[in-house]
């Protein structure tokens, strides 16, 4: 089952359990899912996101949540607060497990590896690689600067 179809009978499940705050964050992202299709049409191709630019999609709605969570922390609204970090936790339900630490740099050792990457110049085709392999099991602000310190280190 794709990640859209489950979505929506995510959705379909909120409505009939009267989940206010799940059906408003599904709905949300669902909202979120057509802008990204309708902005991704062109004269020829009339194709949906797939499920890894849906993931993509889900992170950056994740990192929104947690940058306003921190506002409203900030700003002395722990309510708020505590309603952003609720649609974090339904948005991250559809998501597969994090890498922890030692998953990324595993992974990013692989990934160097494999394609014999030995100089910072390589860090595009790297990051490349691991966001097409990874594609929301991680964080790839931390990936990169994990990746950068690997190439950039003396041999």
């Amino acid at each position: 089952m794709s990640l859209r179809q489950k979505l929506n009978d995510s959705m379909k499940e909120a409505l009939k359990a009267k989940d206010a705050k799940r059906l408003a964050t599904l709905r949300l992202v669902l909202a979120a899912l057509k802008d990204r299709d309708i902005a991704a049409r062109t004269e020829t191709s009339r194709d949906l996101l797939g499920d890894d630019e849906i993931l993509s999609l889900l992170a950056k709605m994740i990192k929104q949540r947690d940058e306003s969570a921190a506002a409203y922390d900030a700003g002395n609204r722990p309510e708020l607060a505590a309603g952003e970090r609720q649609e974090i936790e339904i948005i991250r339900s559809f998501m597969p497990a994090q890498m922890d630490e030692a998953g990324v740099k595993a992974a990013a050792d692989m990934v160097i590896a494999e394609l014999g990457a030995s100089s910072i110049k390589d860090m595009g085709k790297v990051m490349a690689a691991m966001k097409e392999r990874y594609a929301g099991q991680m964080d790839f602000a931390r990936a990169s600067a994990l990746v950068k310190d690997k190439l950039s280190a003396p041999k």
